[in-house]
């Protein structure tokens, strides 16, 4: 919207052509969704809390999380909101990437609030069961993949990058449609399985954002992606704009989420950001780099289905707990040190992640 706003103003003054250029635009998008959350964060929580839409607790999770029974929770509408409006208002609405983008965020935030409500609201402990979780995240999947694939406008968009090899990749072909899939809903699961703690989740998606942000603009300009040897796909570099967006809500919902958490996002937040940052690697060809930095999420989704398997085969935990961060929350970390070392991990993780454009 403000694209166009600003072409038609530059008609009478040609300073306001500045709006084309992304990194500007990508700028104010962090800000205006930073802003948002700020503003209406408050409001957001007294509401839930008057609503009495507060977290239960799990009966066998560490005692010291009985305290945050009743902390408003579904604050991750917050984020949403904030990243819709935000992407709406600076990114070129005739790119496709950005409806891809948005149309996934919405869905499967769509599919958490269902989730939440019946939770919360509802007082149902099951909320949507797995098989219909499933159900709905592969129809808001199975959608966009197939319209990816049939409106690809070249080979190098159905090309699965090889990190470290230069000149390497896999052409996928169909299988693109099954290999997309499991990116966008594992991310979303994995995000949402990290979402234990005060601002665990929150920030690490906030930062492999910024990382896929980078390289979105990288890969949709011509030149760059020449030089880094990546490919160059036509109007990725509106995601740095969704991406910056997600910058910005994510940085202002951590303000209410940082420990001890005001509000939790909830799985209409925690399934939507893992989508979102999935469905961005997919446009962008780097879906392994995604792998790499965000290894937290990998991590704590890995540390799951060892802890189940290990239990159905051996009758026997790996873990005192899983996800892995109640592991360490059983071992006495207390709850601080396992955020900010997890953040670390991220750092570390995502500045491997962009190593890997240039280390080729």
């Amino acid at each position: 919207m403000m694209l166009l706003i600003g072409d038609w103003l530059s008609m009478f003054d040609a300073g306001f052509g500045v709006v084309q250029y992304i990194t500007l635009r990508a700028i104010f998008s962090a800000l205006t969704a930073l802003v948002i959350c700020l503003m209406y964060g408050p409001k957001l929580i007294r509401w839930l809390t008057d609503a009495r839409i507060g977290q239960s607790v799990r009966d066998d999770g560490p005692e010291s999380h009985l305290v945050k029974a009743g902390t408003p929770t579904m604050g991750g509408a917050m984020i949403i909101f904030a990243v819709v409006l935000s992407t709406l208002l600076w990114s070129d609405l005739t790119v496709k990437q950005v409806w891809f983008a948005l149309f996934v965020t919405i869905g499967f935030a769509a599919i958490g609030w269902v989730d939440d409500y019946r939770k919360v609201v509802l007082a149902n402990s099951a909320g949507l069961s797995a098989r219909e979780k499933l159900f709905w995240q592969t129809l808001v999947t199975g959608a966009v993949v197939i319209v990816m694939y049939l409106t690809t406008a070249d080979k190098s968009e159905l090309l699965l990058v090889l990190p470290f090899f230069k000149d390497a990749g896999i052409e996928l072909g169909w299988a693109f449609l099954p290999f997309a899939f499991l990116v966008i809903v594992g991310s979303s699961n994995a995000v949402n399985l990290t979402d234990g703690l005060d601002g665990l989740a929150i920030l690490p998606s906030v930062m492999v954002a910024a990382g896929l942000g980078l390289i979105a603009y990288l890969a949709g300009h011509a030149v760059f992606a020449g030089y880094l040897n990546i490919p160059n796909i036509k109007g990725s570099g509106e995601l740095t704009v969704f991406c910056s967006a997600l910058v910005g809500a994510g940085l202002g919902f951590l303000w209410f989420n940082t420990y001890p958490a005001q509000v939790f996002m909830g799985d209409v937040g925690a399934l939507s950001l893992g989508a979102a940052l999935g469905v961005v690697a997919i446009m962008v060809r780097q879906e392994i780099v995604l792998f790499i930095m965000g290894g937290v999420f990998v991590m704590e989704a890995v540390s799951v289905i060892l802890q189940v398997a290990s239990f159905k085969m051996t009758g026997r935990r790996i873990f005192r707990m899983a996800p892995i961060h109640h592991h360490f929350e059983l071992k006495g970390w207390p709850e601080p040190r396992i955020i900010v070392r997890f953040w670390i991990i991220t750092v570390i993780l995502v500045l491997v992640g962009l190593s890997t454009l240039k280390l080729r």
